[in-house]
């Protein structure tokens, strides 16, 4: 059961860091220094990036679904 839960863990960790690498800069931060911030106003507003952004959350709460899960087993 660990090990299932772990390898969920583990895919959910590595997804996440790729989808929150997807996501368009905001403005005001790092991102505008190296001119990311061009275009973030357009598409901040586009259907993909709601669905980004969905996407990110569910996989988000199923990251820290998993960490509890895993305490609550390892401890």
């Amino acid at each position: 059961m660990t090990w299932i839960v772990g390898g969920i863990h583990l895919l959910s960790a590595f997804g996440l860091i790729g989808l929150v690498l997807l996501h368009s800069g905001r403005g005001g931060g790092v991102s505008d220094m190296f001119g990311g911030g061009v275009g973030a106003t357009a598409a901040a507003s586009t259907v993909a990036e709601k669905n980004l952004s969905r996407v990110t959350v569910v996989v988000a709460v199923s990251f820290g679904f998993t960490t509890v899960i895993l305490g609550l087993l390892l401890a």
